[in-house]
């Protein structure tokens, strides 16, 4: 009874000191489980001592634990659960908001499988939760790191926010009768009024476009995102732009649109 009491303490001791994980530095404990080897086992009853007797020193050694993952996967499972505590997306730290189920529309071709609800990128606050999918997400995150935020640097301490004019919609490009579906419809567009300062001084696309204070700010918001969204739209592109910045990341033979 005392071995056996000594024997479960020896297994609880170890599986309190054993790591969650494999590093390298942790080699895994055996025991060892018998002094047979296979032929043994098809030897008679009456043959069985003299078998055993034969195979004596050849031990067989087990693992007293099923092998660990390595760490990495470990270190993976556990910075995607923070990430998702966090209420980060398309997994990126720096994208927040919250998942949503497949959307669909009234019309075929519009809605988005695995959509995401964005309110906040790279510490810019939008104005409202933007329904949009991963990719389109992830590329206006690098506008607005590689080109948003610069042009805003020198300007109100930084920028803050920006007010958005449209995201997902299941509609018809400029809502014309007939006309093709938009790429709002598939959750790929995103539609720019106005950008907020930290000093919470308000710069809208319409008016700032050709003032002279912003004239040039305003270009190179535009000329950023040219190349990188499949379609940029300004307020020189046409009449139904003439207040916001149209960016999506529509798929094109012919390349991309910038206007």
């Amino acid at each position: 009874m005392r071995v056996l009491v000594a024997i479960l303490m020896l297994y609880a001791g170890t599986a309190q000191a054993a790591p969650e994980c494999a590093d390298g530095s942790h080699s895994q404990p055996t025991e060892i489980l018998a002094s047979v080897t296979p032929s043994d086992f098809d030897a008679s009853p009456e043959d069985a001592p003299a078998a055993l007797s034969t195979t004596r020193g050849r031990e067989v050694l087990v693992s007293l634990r099923p092998e660990l993952r390595p760490c990495k996967f470990r270190k993976i499972a556990l910075g995607r659960e923070q990430m998702r505590q966090r209420g980060a997306l398309c997994g990126d730290w720096t994208i927040l908001g919250t998942t949503r189920k497949p959307i669909t529309g009234k019309y075929y071709g519009c809605g988005i499988a695995d959509p995401v609800e964005v309110r906040v990128i790279s510490d810019v606050f939008l104005s409202q939760l933007a329904l949009m999918d991963c990719e389109t997400a992830v590329t206006f995150k690098t506008w607005i790191e590689n080109t948003a935020k610069p042009a805003f640097a020198d300007q109100g301490g930084g920028l803050k926010g920006m007010r958005l004019a449209g995201h997902y919609s299941c509609k018809t490009q400029n809502n014309q009768p007939l006309a093709r579906l938009s790429e709002h419809a598939r959750g790929r567009a995103i539609d720019i009024s106005a950008f907020v300062l930290k000093d919470g001084t308000i710069v809208t696309v319409g008016s700032g476009w050709d003032a002279e204070n912003s004239r040039e700010v305003m270009r190179s918001l535009h000329s950023g995102a040219c190349g990188l969204f499949g379609t940029v739209l300004g307020p020189d592109a046409d009449r139904y732009h003439k207040g916001h910045f149209h960016f999506d990341t529509a798929r094109r033979r012919g390349g991309s649109i910038c206007r």
